[in-house]
């Protein structure tokens, strides 16, 4: 990420452009919000609550309930946010509640200083600023609790708080919270300098983080209460189903003959987008009384379209411009430049080249994507599980031709996202719909919809040379990355970074993870744009973003050094974590978390039948300057066909402080099995401008009878808390791709791996 971004701005005044709608999303809403009629009113909790914060508030009855400014898809981030709350304020667990933040600016991250929830940043950055707010709010009560007793003020450091109550011992009185919020005598506030000037915890005296406490939203998930946006009903709505073109993007709508869909129940209107968002193209959406019939209607509906300048694309068209473009010397723009590779490669003993490659992949989580729009007089309420709120509420505005300060995202909890919800196309159809037809509308998609309309993973195609001395070891490592630009689409500028060699701003969210810690005096990183591919198949950010490609590359890269230059590729990693230079701290941290893997996992020690093997990855996600150190020992056996059987997955993450261990745990096992489904079986294809893949019957994730064992050690050293969602998606597949070769001989370079690929490396 660049420097976290801090402001949202606009690149441009053309209301036509949807950079400029992106743009204005953080402005729109700063500037004007809290002046929207009756929306503060709204959103404000009742006057009798305590607020300590904006992030929580305490009711007369004592309880504390959290707003969580991050979206919630399962990895349960809004009862971690009250977790680190709770340790501060001494509330008692029972007592803690949590509620989804709106979009008002007031919820943005306090380090992004926008709603997004991804990177696996929201533990990591939030952490701080939850624990001071719970802590201010400790000292609030405590000297609210002081003057209510009719305790000298400067007593107030006597009491001590605890499972919420506030005690004097000497004393022997105490108050719990709600007598205190009760009694009106909490009333302290605090300016952004006394916040950073307040002594927070050591990790020694915590009592509630590192405790896999009762996860708040389980109970209502489980008796159905949870409000997902599927679940949205408003009274009078109609509902939505979009039609989509054969190609995934740049189609236009020639015609629409709604004659057959007139003859449905219930069909209101067929709406033909114009989306100046730059959202959608070619899309119509049905409008009827109900969601049979609304599918109905879209079935019945004959639409002409032109397909566009991508209609006769397929993937290998994006794969062939890749590689036209990596050719090219002046093509893309350094991200890493570290001494001379050219003159180091040169003098090299020997040079190794090697391609990588990587399939377009799907979200496919198992809520369909879907949205509730309302207008209610000049402000537009959309309903909607999403992970940018800032930039969908500008989305949502664009559609709607409104300014951004005018919507209100009501965030609900998400069926699953993994990226894919940190973009706003479900809410385009549903504003548009809702303004045609004058009553609230609710969209879902298909799942057709959603596979063939994904902001995908993009295809990626990589070349990496690198030079030994002599002696073997690594003296230089160039790497072309080249890919559609996901992050560039969204049109933020500060979500990009400046290129070292100064050409321009590059996205450094198809490259992230590149920049490694092993120490390599001459290292080139060139980020290579494929602009047929960020055109044809519009990219978003898939679990595991640019890690999940880059260390495919660079960690299968290690290996046939290792094995070309006669060295244990563990213990020539071990090598190249020597944590010099810019690397001091970061190198160290990950060697003892591939030590700790290799110990867990028995590396070295056992002597495996004939076709199985163990290979090793290590890895920094999801940014150098935001990691979780992780490795991965992955164990596989490879019969004569090529037939891949992956039987352990052993993963160490190095954490700092864990909050609730058993949910870590749980992501990093989670995220493990995601990096397997990606490296062994999920693949989409382009073909005539289309995404064939339709739904699991031909886009084919890792099924339970698939399913290896799966060990975890987690690393909690007390340093500062790191994200877990998704570095273990990304040190699998080169994990296994090693453990392949030491099985068989076959070193396999594109994902998914299939047996045909390892046959035929086996007999290369």
């Amino acid at each position: 990420m660049n420097k976290h971004v801090k402001n949202v701005t606009p690149e441009t005044t053309d209301f036509s452009r949807r950079s400029f709608l992106v743009g204005t999303a953080a402005t729109g809403l700063v500037l004007g919000y809290a002046g929207v009629p009756g929306v503060g009113e709204a959103l404000a909790a009742a006057p009798a609550n305590f607020e300590p914060s904006v992030w929580y508030s305490i009711s007369p009855e004592g309880l504390v309930t959290v707003t969580c400014g991050k979206a919630d898809m399962g990895q349960h981030i809004a009862s971690t946010m009250a977790q680190i709350v709770c340790e501060e304020l001494g509330a008692k667990w029972s007592d803690m509640r949590v509620n989804l933040a709106s979009n008002d600016p007031k919820f943005n991250d306090p380090v992004l200083g926008a709603q997004i929830t991804g990177g696996s940043w929201s533990t990591m950055m939030n952490f701080e600023a939850m624990s001071r707010a719970g802590a201010a709010g400790r000292m609030a009560l405590t000297e609210g609790a002081a003057a209510a007793m009719g305790l000298p003020p400067y007593f107030k450091d006597e009491l001590v708080v605890r499972d919420s109550m506030v005690t004097h011992p000497k004393s022997k009185k105490s108050m719990s919270f709600a007598d205190i919020v009760k009694s009106g005598k909490a009333t302290k506030t605090f300016t952004p300098d006394e916040l950073k000037a307040i002594k927070l915890k050591t990790p020694d005296q915590y009592t509630m983080i590192g405790v896999s406490v009762p996860q708040i939203d389980i109970p209502s998930k489980t008796n159905g209460t949870a409000k997902y946006g599927i679940d949205v009903m408003i009274p009078g709505m109609a509902y939505g189903a979009v039609v989509t073109p054969p190609v995934r993007y740049g189609a236009t709508v020639k015609s629409v003959d709604d004659s057959d869909a007139k003859k449905v129940p219930g069909f209101i209107k067929a709406v033909t987008l114009d989306d100046k968002t730059q959202t959608t193209t070619g899309w119509v959406v049905a409008v009827a009384s109900t969601y049979a019939n609304a599918k109905k209607a879209a079935a019945a509906l004959k639409i002409a379209y032109d397909g566009g300048p991508n209609a006769k694309l397929s993937s290998q068209s994006l794969l062939d411009e890749a590689k036209r473009l990596q050719g090219l010397d002046d093509s893309g723009q350094f991200f890493v430049k570290d001494g001379d590779v050219s003159a180091a490669l040169g003098s090299a003993a020997k040079v190794l080249e090697a391609e990588y490659t990587t399939s377009i992949n799907i979200h496919a989580p198992m809520e369909p994507m879907n949205a509730t729009a309302e207008f209610k007089g000049d402000i537009l309420h959309i309903y909607s599980g999403n992970q940018f709120a800032t930039r969908s509420g500008a989305i949502a505005a664009g559609a709607a031709g409104i300014d951004p300060k005018f919507v209100v995202m009501h965030q609900m909890w998400l069926g699953g996202g993994f990226g894919r919800r940190l973009d706003a196309d479900m809410m385009v159809p549903a504003v548009q719909a809702a303004k045609a037809v004058g009553k609230p509308v609710k969209v879902i998609y298909t799942r057709e919809n959603d596979m063939t309309m994904d902001f995908s993973r993009p295809l990626t195609y990589q070349k990496v040379k690198a030079g030994v001395d002599g002696d073997g070891k690594l003296v230089a490592l160039s790497h072309d990355v080249v890919s559609a630009w996901p992050t560039q689409r969204w049109g933020i500028p500060d979500f990009l970074s400046p290129s070292v060699d100064k050409k321009g701003p590059l996205d450094a969210f198809t490259v992230n993870g590149s920049d490694f810690f092993y120490t390599v005096p001459n290292h080139n990183v060139r980020a290579i744009k494929n602009e047929m591919a960020h055109n044809a198949t519009p990219s978003g950010q898939l679990r595991s973003v640019a890690p999940g490609w880059t260390f495919w590359a660079v960690e299968s890269m290690i290996d046939e050094i290792a094995a070309a230059t006669g060295k244990d590729p563990a213990q020539f990693r071990i090598s190249l974590l020597d944590g010099a230079g810019k690397n001091d701290g970061g190198a160290q941290r990950l060697r003892n978390t591939l030590l700790a893997a290799m110990g867990l996992a028995g590396y070295g020690t056992k002597k495996l039948p004939k076709g199985e093997g163990m290979g090793v990855a290590c890895v920094s996600s999801q940014e150098r300057a935001t990691a979780s150190w992780t490795a991965c020992v992955a164990h596989v056996a490879v019969a004569p066909s090529g037939e891949v059987t992956v039987k352990k997955l052993t993963v160490a993450t190095d954490v700092g402080t864990q909050v609730h261990p058993d949910n870590i745990r749980a992501q990093v096992e989670g995220a493990a099995l995601w990096g397997l489904s990606l490296a062994m079986h999920e693949k989409a294809t382009l073909k005539d401008g289309g995404i064939e893949q339709t739904n699991f019957d031909s886009y084919r994730p890792l099924r339970m009878s698939q399913m290896p064992e799966v060990a975890v050690a987690v690393i909690a050293n007390g340093e500062k808390a790191t994200g877990v969602g998704e570095p273990a998606v990304t040190v699998v597949a080169p994990a296994i791709g090693n453990a392949i070769f030491n099985a068989s001989g076959a070193r396999v370079r594109a994902l998914p791996i299939t047996a045909e690929a390892v046959k035929g490396a086996m007999k290369a």
